[in-house]
């Protein structure tokens, strides 16, 4: 199979593409049917004598040398044209103010098209956030390497880079990319040849914990579990499909994954070591909380402040505010002023 560069699809054909996202994951049918995220099934026993003081809850933390006010990240979504330069500002704005991370969507399209790059210039609007680029891991089978990433991390002035992972949707996906073979030793000489860490994600059906702890011994510096129960990219695609073979294969692989709260304790007692971010499904602070319980250090969510992302920066930041509030309600609600004691002191029971 080749593994040279195809040719670039058209700006226009990818710019639509990402406003079919965007439109999709905003409805319920993008969502998972079945499968749920494991969280709906954990409770945590509460501490009715929790022995602090609500404001003695300190949630701050600090990742790749910039300050969080909480270990939360807002997790890559869109880019490319008008509408995903309103979203990336308003992103960008809300994280800012709420003193938290944020990741854009794929610039795959930036790079193959540089008049679409403004739409990911956001550190402008976000100049001490923590800041991460993305590109689409298979793209390193088909002539990516150091120069593009370079490029997507300095676009945005960003601090990392993600690399996605995302085998599903594209085999579901009209014209996907799908040559996935060897990209293990090309994300590892990747990441130990840029001067920026790399990251790697999946896009909701998971990360398992022995490819957890394989991208973490080839020198990645976290890894996003990804996990089932929130979006499904495979669902996405079938929905925006024009043929009804891929139509239904969207919705055969609608449930296929791995349920994040799985994923997240597995992953922990395989790579004890790993900076693990829990993504897929975390709906609430709440939802934040069991995670962080559970093993991970950092939590990223998108579709909670999707559709506040439309609107403004305001409306993404009061999103935000009320995620981290909830979060600190659950750690004093067990007795917890940090992250470390939340994961030492909870007892999370299952229904």
């Amino acid at each position: 199979m080749s593994k040279s560069k195809p040719s670039a699809p058209s700006l226009g054909d990818i710019g639509a593409r990402k406003q079919d996202h965007v439109r999709i994951c905003l409805s319920e049918e993008s969502q998972f049917a079945a499968l749920s995220a494991g969280f709906d099934g954990l409770y945590f026993e509460h501490q009715a004598l929790p022995e602090i003081a609500l404001s003695e809850v300190n949630l701050e933390t600090e990742l790749f040398g910039k300050k969080l006010r909480a270990p939360i990240l807002v997790s890559s979504m869109t880019g490319g044209l008008e509408e995903g330069a309103k979203i990336n500002r308003h992103l960008a704005e809300g994280v800012e103010a709420a003193g938290l991370g944020l990741g854009v969507g794929s610039q795959r399209i930036a790079i193959e098209h540089p008049s679409a790059a403004s739409s990911f210039e956001i550190r402008k609007y976000a100049p001490t956030s923590l800041l991460f680029a993305n590109l689409g891991a298979v793209q390193l089978n088909y002539g990516y390497g150091e120069k593009e990433a370079k490029r997507a991390v300095e676009m945005i002035g960003a601090d990392a880079l993600f690399l996605h992972l995302n085998a599903l949707q594209e085999a579901v996906q009209e014209g996907g990319d799908t040559n996935f073979s060897g990209l293990g030793d090309k994300i590892e000489a990747l990441a130990r040849a840029v001067p920026f860490p790399v990251l790697v994600k999946e896009c909701g059906a998971g990360i398992g914990p022995r490819a957890l702890a394989d991208l973490t011994a080839r020198g990645v510096a976290a890894v996003d579990v990804s996990g089932g129960g929130g979006t499904s990219w495979a669902r996405v695609e079938g929905l925006r499909a024009s043929s009804d073979l891929a139509r239904g294969l969207g919705e055969t692989f609608r449930d296929w994954g791995v349920p994040t709260a799985v994923l997240i304790a597995e992953g922990r007692k395989r790579a004890p070591g790993a900076i693990i971010i829990a993504s897929g499904g975390i709906r609430s602070g709440l939802d934040a909380a069991k995670a962080l319980a559970l093993g991970a250090d950092f939590v990223s969510i998108a579709k909670p402040v999707l559709e506040a992302a439309l609107a403004s920066g305001e409306a993404v930041a009061r999103v935000l505010t009320r995620f981290r509030r909830e979060l600190e309600i659950a750690h004093f609600c067990v007795g917890a002023r940090n992250p470390a004691e939340l994961r030492a002191k909870a007892v999370l029971r299952t229904r």
